[in-house]
């Protein structure tokens, strides 16, 4: 039995690389005769909009998706992050980050790698000054080489049976809290998935990097460890990633432009795509 979740931001709305997430996750959890479980993840307080939330509620429709469960809203879980984040806290496996982006660049001899893993760890060795907390915008952040002494580096299995070993090159202090969001995507996700009994995750390849540093806070906080599976991306059939702020074609103006959304999730599940659009792997 898998427990499989789709867990969009409501930020703008769906395209087609969602709606194939979607279905897999639905296929796979139906077959199981598991659970497909809905979440929003609304913790960026400057970009969601409840108009995409109701977005979300009618795309999913049209494809002909049902969810089991109430909905979860993560921006009603402040609380349950924050108990995550004080138990890390309170066994020295976190520290307050005062660095602005521009100071990270700075510092940084070749600045473009992965955000998680190129902080340079300038505030690390701080010691905790709770009145500089209170005075001065900071995020909270991993400190990995602790996290890694104490559980070693994580592993995690794919949903075709591969096993997978994170390397100490993928893990960095990554970004637990934010400065302007109770949690980060890495944090409030475990804690999530741990809590709606998610033994299934689907999502696009392009989010294979963030597995290394999930598993490592599963093992920290003692959650179980779901399977993955980490699908090709739709992209423009010139290899152009979808992306919101591209103003990719959403499916709701599709459907609006009379397209079948049962039909296309079946087309999607055999691995059609409407002309114009293509898979890569990344």
């Amino acid at each position: 039995m898998r427990n499989a979740r789709f867990a969009p931001s409501p930020t703008g709305r769906l395209h087609l690389g969602h709606a194939y997430s979607a279905v897999l996750g639905h296929r796979l959890a139906r077959e199981s005769r598991g659970k497909f479980l809905l979440r929003i993840e609304d913790l960026d307080p400057t970009r969601s909009r409840a108009e995409f939330v109701d977005g979300i509620y009618d795309d999913l429709a049209w494809l002909g998706l049902a969810w089991d469960d109430p909905v979860l809203v993560q921006s009603q879980r402040t609380e349950a992050y924050a108990t995550a984040l004080e138990e890390l806290r309170t066994r020295g496996l976190v520290y307050a980050c005062f660095c602005t982006r521009a100071d990270i660049a700075q510092s940084l001899t070749a600045p473009h790698g992965d955000a998680a893993t190129s902080y340079p760890g300038t505030c690390r060795g701080l010691p905790d000054d709770p009145g500089r907390r209170a005075a001065t915008p900071h995020c909270w952040r991993l400190d990995s080489s602790k996290a890694l002494a104490l559980v070693g580096l994580p592993s995690w299995r794919e949903t075709d049976g591969h096993e997978f070993s994170a390397e100490a090159a993928q893990i960095g202090d990554a970004i637990l809290a934010r400065k302007d969001a109770p949690a980060s995507y890495h944090l409030s996700c475990v804690v999530d998935d741990a809590a709606s009994g998610v033994t299934q995750v689907v999502r696009g390849a392009d989010l294979r990097p963030s597995t290394p540093i999930q598993r490592l806070l599963q093992e920290l906080l003692g959650l179980p460890a779901p399977t993955y599976l980490h699908h090709a991306l739709v992209t423009h059939a010139d290899g152009r990633r979808l992306a919101k702020r591209d103003l990719a074609p959403a499916l709701a103006a599709m459907r609006e432009n009379g397209v079948d959304g049962r039909a296309l999730a079946a087309d999607l599940l055999e691995g059609r795509l409407p002309l114009g659009f293509a898979f890569r792997d990344e």
